[in-house]
């Protein structure tokens, strides 16, 4: 199963490369020599001059990655010579020469090498001692001139100063040799240029790019407070850190202390990757996070403590419990997403799931189940992957910013009703307290008038020889007992009031001589009456009752009391009615503009229906 997902692994690796290496060998007819079969000799340091004998057979593509290979099996940076015999592309296919320039194209040689044609030094890469300059990554082409080419028996020695297996941590920068092609210029140039466009100038492009996306995310991540996007910035800007080994070929650091220094970073972004992954699926463990991070005190200390030629090893070990920890993350993830957040399972699940995969492909690389992709698919097939993670980041985080602003509109909304709700309430406590304070005050009034003027009206009332101010002073008493009642604010029960108005109003109406008949029910259910509207409706009942004795010369009247959703109290008489001459202008008489105005002060009405011969009607409507 596991050879089977690797060979997978590997066609999907191998297809993007030999896509536009084919096409471009495809498109062009010209004649192209491809030089595999070589004799090496190994030396233990650089030289000027190529050796002219110990040399043994051997096939290109030559690595120095098994213990039968040519190269230098231990040690530090060693020299292999490689000698390949080709003649001129007209020699061997027939075809004339047009005298353009011809070149040898080297897709591999790491980590340096010079290039000698016929014993001439053509081309050299840089420094062939420590430290050696890096052009793992990067293709050779050298043009030759015409002027030392030979018609037959051409010979090219290819000097490569290199590192085994052994002491690097990656196959990728294994000490070897690619086969070699000679050709026209022009045409291996566009394949030189466009591995150096597809291993290093992408690289370098998405680089630059991490390192925006990773500011971006950390400038959220501290506004925001968003806890992933701290791990996803950080895991940016240490990818975009160590992809500058791709471009930077001269670093002034020994090559054992270059590798290690490169392992060593992995190890942080690995923990970050992992970090990330939990933290977006909204996992917190203080226990996990000191786990985590104690790899980056182990690893590096277990790299530091390993013996040079163990490298290797030790950095493969390390980068598989690194990737396994990624994976299990991964699919921690596809597993809680899948059961509680399905959107962030068919948008994150997808994009986790290919990192996973070419991280799985990168173990398998180092592990010699996938051949070393001559584009370097990791290196910018994860960033690629960061880029859509951001993307996704991005879309998520403006969903949550246009959620979080409709809350604080609905928020403010809120706010605004209490607000509102707070100030009425202030208002009405404000009316209560004002209320409460007026009360106070019109009882004080009410106790005074009952006190001061009333002990004095009472006094007069029983001291007096003269009967007429006794009788005023009586009126007055009735009217100031009346009055402190309403200041007072005690609310009556209808049944009393009741009973005081029959009382009063049967009183009067028969010592003037008059007839009266009360008509009313007591109401089913007990009723109050607001003080001051029983105050006013007295007023009201004893205006009418002295009108119709002072002036409807009646000998009969009817007073009548209904009670329903209103009280509606209605006076009849048998008198002469209102004469014509006062039709129309009966406000300005007999009290009729005190009755109606005291009934709108209480959101009422009283109506006056009168005709000459016919008796006069008074109906006075108050709500409860």
């Amino acid at each position: 199963m596991l050879r089977t997902v690797f060979a997978l692994l590997r066609l999907t690796l191998l297809c993007g490369p030999a896509l536009f290496i084919g096409t471009a060998l495809a498109q062009s007819s010209e004649p192209v020599i491809t030089l595999r079969s070589s004799a090496v000799i190994v030396v233990p340091a650089p030289t000027s001059a190529p050796p002219a004998s110990g040399h043994v057979p051997v096939q290109l593509p030559d690595t120095w990655d098994a213990p039968s290979s040519p190269g230098p099996s231990s040690g530090a940076a060693r020299v292999a010579w490689y000698r390949l015999d080709f003649a001129t592309p007209s020699a061997r296919t027939g075809i004339p020469s047009d005298g353009r320039l011809l070149a040898a194209y080297i897709p591999r040689a790491c980590s340096n090498l010079e290039v000698y044609l016929n014993g001439e030094l053509l081309h050299s890469g840089g420094r062939m001692t420590e430290p050696v300059t890096r052009n793992c990554y990067r293709s050779q082409l050298v043009a030759l001139p015409a002027d030392l080419l030979l018609a037959d028996g051409n010979r090219l020695d290819i000097q490569v100063a290199g590192f085994p297996q052994n002491r690097v941590t990656g196959r990728q920068r294994v000490g070897g040799l690619s086969p070699v092609r000679i050709g026209p210029f022009g045409l291996l140039q566009r394949q030189h240029e466009a591995q150096i466009f597809w291993n290093v100038t992408v690289a370098q492009v998405i680089a630059a790019t991490l390192s925006l996306i990773g500011l971006v995310m950390l400038a959220l991540a501290w506004t925001r407070r968003l806890g992933y996007a701290v791990y996803f910035g950080l895991l940016s800007l240490g990818w975009a850190l160590v992809s500058t080994r791709l471009w930077w070929r001269d670093i002034p650091l020994a090559h054992h202390a270059v590798e290690v220094a490169t392992s060593i970073l992995f190890v942080p972004l690995a923990v970050c990757g992992v970090l990330f992954v939990l933290r977006y699926c909204g996992v917190r463990s203080r226990r996990l996070d000191v786990l985590l991070w104690s790899q980056c005190l182990l690893m590096p200390a277990v790299l530091l403590a390993a013996a040079p030629e163990r490298l290797f090893v030790t950095a493969s070990a390390c980068y598989a419990v690194l990737a396994a920890e990624f994976i299990l993350a991964v699919v921690y993830f596809l597993v809680r997403a899948w059961g509680t957040r399905r959107r962030d399972f068919f948008f994150m699940g997808p994009i986790l799931a290919l990192a996973a995969l070419a991280i799985a492909a990168e173990v398998g690389v180092q592990l010699g189940h996938i051949d070393v992709p001559r584009v370097q698919m990791i290196h910018f097939a994860i960033p690629l992957l960061f880029v859509a993670l951001a993307l996704r980041l991005a879309q998520s985080f403006a969903r949550t910013l246009a959620d979080a602003e409709d809350a604080r509109r609905e928020l403010e909304q809120r706010v605004a009703e209490i607000s509102a709700q707070i100030e009425r309430n202030f208002s009405h406590l404000a009316e209560a307290r004002v209320e409460q304070v007026a009360e106070k005050e019109r009882k004080r009034i009410a106790a005074d008038l009952h006190d001061d003027l009333g002990a004095k009206l009472l006094t007069i009332v029983h001291t007096s020889d003269n009967e007429r101010i006794s009788t005023l002073a009586r009126e007055a008493l009735e009217e100031m007992r009346l009055s402190v009642r309403g200041i007072a604010g005690k609310p009556v029960h209808l049944t009393d009031a009741l009973a005081d108005w029959r009382a009063e109003t049967v009183q009067r109406l028969g010592d003037a001589g008059i007839e009266v008949e009360w008509q009313g029910a007591e109401p089913a259910t007990p009723r109050t009456l607001a003080a001051r509207s029983y105050v006013q409706t007295t007023r009201v009942l004893r205006e009418a009752t002295s009108n119709l004795i002072k002036h409807s010369g009646a000998s009969r009247a009817i007073v009548s009391c209904s009670v329903d959703e209103d009280f509606q109290l209605v006076i009849r008489d048998n008198g002469r009615g209102i004469p014509l001459e006062l039709d129309g202008r009966l406000d300005r008489g007999h009290g009729m503009a005190s009755m109606k105005n005291r009934a709108k002060q209480m959101q009422g009405q009283c109506l006056v229906e009168s005709g000459p011969g016919y008796g006069t009607v008074i109906r006075l409507t108050l709500p409860l």
